[in-house]
């Protein structure tokens, strides 16, 4: 949450700012700010909503510095407005802060900072940080990285912060803990910001900064300390991100782009991991730890969102598959219950972002258990992946829009792949039924490019319901999460009430709530459970229930009965999932359209959830 982005060098610093907050904006669209240094001046500039709006309020009447900071803000303490929007001042305002996380003693700093004759004008705990740091500096005429190093020690809670001085106007100071951070190495000019996606443009060499690290860059070269004033040596990382990944490329919208791309995103999982003629499967990253994969006694799944929505499919892989009992678990949840880990126990953390908070404190409570931790995500040198034992990446490429499409397919497609390669090791599945799956999931990239031709016909069928305030999703099996998932879709793009049922719980209380104004969504396609699905729709319409179908290609019985059918292609139940939520993602999409939502940047929402 909240997107930081920096840079110090020869350029004119405001349109790198400017650019980098454009890119951010995904993280946060609350509000957004800069700040610049020149003459030994500093000038801020914030406002309140998009990024184009502070663009409008400097109208380019900021160039010539040569150091800045910007932030795009997702509001935790304080309203969204001008006074609380980033980049804050200090007291007696030589010093300039931005700041993603929370610092949870905030409160008892601010009460001893009033005692001691400070006033505030904002309500936000970074404008507490900075003057705190000013009053440390002042206290013991520190200088400022020392005054920082001692801040860092004194606050509670979560922090990716930049600092500029006056008083060293070639200086940037920065520090990460919890909320990532990430340096770009350029030709005699640095960059930082909360990810990769403003630097790419201008180098691929970044140094992702560890928790509790402090970088100092003077102008022209840079050192990292830990919190102790030991120097660390970095590792250098070379980006594999390429720039048009990140524009729209013709989409109106990224959502839309990113649901297109997911025939290619998959297929890109399953590069160099999968090869059906030589019916060989390949995950280099859980070589190591894949004996005690295949001996563990239970795996643990932890995540957040859509990620446990993909968990909920990998229970039901895992568990058909391997015959190991799996259990999935809110990370939120997990983190504050003391819940029964035992030495030897697999979690594995899915997340897209790789920072997910919640599911980054769970992680590091199961490591302090004994479990080994696996970790599934798709942004490469992330928190998540670094604080893992092993784990997969997704290599999906940057996911932009806030609601999450093509990370989803991803995830499924990697722990399909995880499932499987632990099922053949244990020897749970024959090699006959092995060969036939790998078959079937290098199918799959051409199958979701037939289900994406159903576009127009899924519009159509959205734009008859973009009045309807409520939304019930039903399925079985292994499409139970995926009705999750739509669910969550609709309520993410469209703020329309959504709930995601088992079909066979729908007589255990939501059949109430059904009648001839409550459009019932349900995945019904051929697979173990089609004729009890069958009986659901059935008693779905005896209530004059309004039925939208996704049906197996071919299909001619449930036509008869729903209001409108979606046909999908075939698959193998396991790999079902992957095709059934492409219609969702859909029409969750063209009904935000078609109510005037911003289906990039829905509110209240930001991509990465930093904070808890």
């Amino acid at each position: 949450m909240c997107g930081i982005v920096a840079y110090i060098g020869a350029k004119d610093a405001y349109p790198i700012l400017l650019k980098g907050l454009h890119r951010l904006e995904y993280r946060g669209y609350d509000s957004a700010g800069i700040a610049l240094i020149d003459n030994a001046e500093i000038h801020v500039h914030k406002k309140a909503g998009k990024v184009k709006n502070l663009e409008r309020f400097v109208n380019g009447s900021e160039s010539g510095s040569t150091i800045g900071i910007g932030h795009t803000r997702w509001a935790t303490h304080g309203l969204p407005n001008d006074l609380n929007a980033h980049p804050h001042l200090s007291a007696n305002g030589s010093l300039v802060m931005i700041h993603n996380g929370i610092i949870e003693n905030y409160g008892s700093l601010k009460q001893d900072l009033i005692n001691r004759g400070y006033s505030f004008e904002s309500d936000t705990d970074t404008e507490v940080f900075i003057t705190f740091i000013e009053d440390i500096q002042k206290e013991g005429n520190h200088p400022l990285e020392d005054a920082f190093r001692i801040a860092l020690t004194k606050v509670i809670g979560a922090y990716a912060v930049v600092i500029m001085s006056t008083k060293e106007p070639r200086k940037l100071v920065a520090a990460r803990k919890g909320s990532p951070l990430v340096l770009g190495l350029g030709e005699g000019e640095f960059f930082l910001a909360s990810d990769a996606t403003p630097i790419v443009e201008y180098t691929n060499e970044v140094i992702y900064l560890k928790d509790e690290e402090i970088l100092i860059i003077n102008d022209d070269h840079y050192e990292i300390k830990n919190l102790d004033d030991v120097a660390q040596s970095p590792y250098i990382e070379t980006l594999d991100i390429e720039l048009e990944t990140l524009e729209k490329g013709g989409y109106k919208h990224f959502m839309l782009k990113e649901i297109f791309e997911q025939p290619n995103s998959i297929r890109d999982c399953m590069r160099g991991r999968l090869n059906v003629d030589t019916g060989e499967l390949v995950l280099g990253g859980i070589r190591e730890y894949a004996n005690a994969l295949a001996n563990a006694e239970r795996i643990v799944i932890v995540a957040c969102g859509t990620s446990w929505h993909a968990g909920l499919v990998a229970e039901y892989l895992f568990e058909d598959l391997c015959r190991i009992p799996v259990e999935v678990e809110y990370a939120s949840e997990f983190r504050y219950r003391n819940p029964v880990i035992n030495e030897g126990d697999i979690v594995i953390a899915i997340s897209q972002s790789g920072e997910t908070a919640d599911t980054l404190a769970a992680i590091e409570l199961a490591k302090n258990k004994g479990a080994i931790v696996l970790g599934v995500v798709n942004t490469v040198g992330s928190s998540i992946a670094r604080n893992s034992y092993e784990g997969a990446y997704l290599h999906a490429g940057p996911e932009i829009g806030v609601a999450s499409t093509k990370a989803f397919t991803a995830q499924l497609t990697v722990l399909t792949m995880i499932a499987l390669r632990l099922a053949a090791k244990k020897g749970t599945i024959t090699d006959t039924k092995y060969h036939e799956l790998l078959v079937e999931l290098d199918s799959i990239p051409d199958k979701v490019a037939l289900a994406l031709k159903l576009n127009d016909k899924i519009e159509t069928i959205s734009d008859l319901f973009k009045e309807a305030q409520n939304f019930l999703y039903l399925g079985r099996g292994y499409n139970f999460p995926v009705a999750l998932e739509g669910a969550l879709k609709l309520k993410e793009i469209s703020y329309v009430h959504a709930e995601g049922y088992p079909a066979a719980e729908m007589k255990h209380g939501p059949i109430a709530l059904i009648d001839e104004k409550m459009p019932v969504v349900v995945i019904a396609t051929r697979d173990s459970s089609y004729d009890k699905v069958v009986s659901n729709i059935q008693e779905v319409k005896a209530r004059k229930g309004v039925i939208i179908a996704i049906v197996t290609e071919g299909d001619e019985l449930i036509p008869t009965m729903a209001d409108f059918t979606i046909e999908i292609p075939a698959t193998h139940d396991y790999l079902m999932p992957l095709l059934s939520v492409i219609p969702l993602q859909l029409m969750s999409y063209h009904m935000a359209i078609m109510r005037g939502c911003n289906v990039d940047q829905p509110r209240n929402l930001a991509k990465s959830v930093t904070v808890e």
